[in-house]
């Protein structure tokens, strides 16, 4: 092949790839509230309007890897509630957002059924008649439903695609400004939007709630002249975040009616989205995130795929340490052997953070990323016992309350320590029982709140220690900062600890190692 041809190919090649754009449903199975729906979604020969959506979608408009900020928006077309605007209040958007290097994801919401196959005049003359508002009022609900929905998604797979969880938005014009002003109402850790962009939006007093004290960012755009009078909507938005001395820009145009979208009219509506690219860097959301967070949220992702596979093969990783276990001789006379089980925190030990620290030591490392108690429980007479150590270490708990195996109880997760406990006991082995670490968040569960979970885990160990005469190996106390969270000269990410975080660790640790030797 001629070099000629090979960069034809290459370029034809690479206009393919852009072309296509990873399309994912929102729900598994129906739709909450609409499983009965049957009607499926179409495209005008145009391909200007979608309509008869009744499964929601995500499509993924990705900016080029070196370009990628790290930032996202959600974005919802408008049409009434019964079409979507995909052109001009979607895909256009996507490519100028892209080009800032957001990536984009477009959602199509549930709407209401179109009869006919044009749509759009099907839409006008329902906007004619005296109760179309009423019409669309059951409809408005499920819309909603979908945007926060997204958020809660795009938050859960930020890693997937190179996104910092704390900077996703959304925005939406006209119905499709509903669902994203909506959402600066009513919502939860993992709904949260970031930022919100409400354009020509339709919201009215009754889908208001009180601002809250968080609320997110705004920014507010229509037009004086705008047909349906919605320009007083977003005034009204613009107020009560103004009374609420929550960060807010509006922008009323003088003229731009309803719709203008990305429409070139040769009037100043024309530029509106450059005036949101503008706050958007306003926000610092234009300047790419530390690269090695992108890449520390990439690994994340393809360990959470590896182990996903393996799960399926061993839940526990049973054959983890197989063959390290295959070579351990049999403990000398007067050795005191000491085992360190435990997760991420206790295998980075050795790996990442101060392998010095087991040199020259009977100590064997027995860690095992992104492992919950229950695992640990599962391997703990192959890693633990049968290596017949002196003193075991246990840590565990952390990943239990993160929920990388589902949700669990405080009560079960302090269950499965006390088995551990009470199999080492039975085998002869001195028990130290480890705090778990502070941790304010979890960078890949960002929806989670670790803190109370962690407080009354550790009061139960330290109770149960007290009661049965183990020893409580006390991390928390000396590591946690005033938020209750790893401060950051001791850990880059806030769960894991850095070298300065051992080397705080490790005399602890020896300390506790020494005294259950001595018998306390």
């Amino acid at each position: 092949m001629t070099r000629r041809l090979l960069l034809l190919f290459i370029l034809l090649f690479a206009m393919g790839a852009k072309a296509q754009h990873k399309v994912i449903p929102l729900y598994d199975g129906g739709s909450p509230g609409t499983e009965g729906l049957t009607y499926n979604e179409k495209i005008t020969a145009d391909s200007n309007i979608v309509y008869n959506v009744s499964h929601p979608t995500l499509t993924v408009y990705a900016p080029a890897p070196l370009n990628n900020t790290g930032t996202a928006v959600i974005v919802c077309p408008g049409g009434g509630f019964y079409i979507l605007g995909i052109k001009g209040e979607g895909t256009q958007v996507a490519d100028y957002l892209v080009k800032k290097g957001i990536t984009v994801f477009i959602l199509k919401y549930r709407l209401g059924q179109s009869l006919t196959d044009n749509p759009g005049a099907e839409l006008g003359a329902a906007m004619r008649k005296t109760d179309f508002a009423e019409k669309i009022k059951p409809l408005i609900p499920f819309s909603i439903a979908d945007g926060k929905e997204a958020i809660k998604y795009v938050r859960a797979h930020a890693a997937e695609y190179g996104i910092a969880p704390n900077r996703i938005g959304i925005t939406g014009f006209s119905a499709g400004g509903t669902v994203a002003a909506a959402a600066a109402f009513n919502y939860t850790a993992d709904n949260r939007p970031d930022f919100d962009a409400p354009v020509y939006a339709y919201m009215p007093p009754y889908l208001q709630a009180p601002v809250a004290a968080d609320a997110p960012p705004m920014f507010l755009c229509a037009a004086s002249d705008d047909q349906l009078g919605l320009a007083t909507h977003s005034v009204d938005l613009y107020s009560k975040w103004l009374a609420a001395k929550r960060p807010a820009e509006l922008h009323i145009y003088e003229k731009g009616g309803h719709g203008f979208g990305m429409g070139k009219n040769n009037i100043p509506t024309d530029t509106w989205i450059d005036r949101f690219a503008d706050w958007i860097g306003l926000q610092g959301l234009l300047k790419p995130i530390d690269p090695k967070v992108v890449t520390a949220m990439e690994q994340q992702e393809k360990n959470r795929k590896f182990f996903a596979d393996l799960l399926s093969k061993d839940w526990a990783f049973i054959q983890r340490y197989q063959k390290e276990n295959s070579e351990v001789p049999a403990p000398a006379p007067g050795e005191n052997r000491v085992v360190f089980m435990g997760n991420s925190i206790t295998e980075g030990w050795k790996g990442w953070g101060d392998p010095a620290f087991f040199t020259g030591k009977p100590y064997y490392d027995r860690g095992i990323s992104g492992q919950t108690s229950g695992q640990m429980l599962v391997r703990f007479r192959e890693d633990v016992i049968n290596l017949k150590p002196a003193v075991v270490v246990i840590m565990a708990g952390i990943n239990d309350i993160a929920e990388n195996n589902g949700p669990s109880k405080i009560e079960d997760v302090f269950g499965n320590i006390v088995s551990m406990a009470e199999l080492a006991k039975t085998a002869g082995i001195k028990v130290v029982l480890s705090s778990i670490m502070p941790a304010y968040g979890f960078p890949w569960r960002p929806a989670i709140d670790p803190k109370p979970s962690i407080t009354a885990i550790n009061a139960m160990l330290k109770n149960y220690c007290e009661k049965n005469g183990l020893v409580y190996l006390d991390y928390f106390t000396a590591m946690a900062d005033e938020r209750r969270g790893l401060p950051a000269n001791l850990s880059k990410d806030g769960v894991h600890p850095n070298l300065a975080g051992y080397k705080i660790m490790e005399p602890l640790a020896e300390k506790a190692i020494a005294e259950a030797l001595a018998g306390k």
